[in-house]
């Protein structure tokens, strides 16, 4: 089965990305995933019948210590440094 990426979906793709590409740029990228997705048929034809699911190839186990609860800093040494507060929180440029 050929996997034939055409430039209007790599254009497409690029778009979602936010991503500006030169014509040559465009048709390596083309190739490259076609042969990406060649790859990809390649182990779909695999039999993984008897594989178990796993959600990382390598075996890991939780290290996080436990919460332990501890004195909070005080508000005054906390705002001492901030470029601008009201005494009780940070003042901070309005995001929109």
């Amino acid at each position: 089965m050929e996997n034939k990426i055409t430039i209007d979906q790599v254009r497409h793709i690029a778009s979602l990305a936010r991503l500006e590409l030169a014509n040559e740029e465009e048709k390596r990228i083309a190739r490259q995933l076609a042969s990406i997705l060649e790859y990809v048929e390649k182990l779909n034809e695999l039999d993984t019948s008897n594989v178990k699911p796993m959600h990382h190839a390598v075996e890991r186990t939780n290290i996080f210590r436990e919460d332990v609860l501890k004195q909070s800093l005080e508000r005054e040494k906390v705002l001492a440094n901030a470029p601008e507060t009201d005494g009780v929180f940070f003042i901070v440029p309005r995001v929109l």
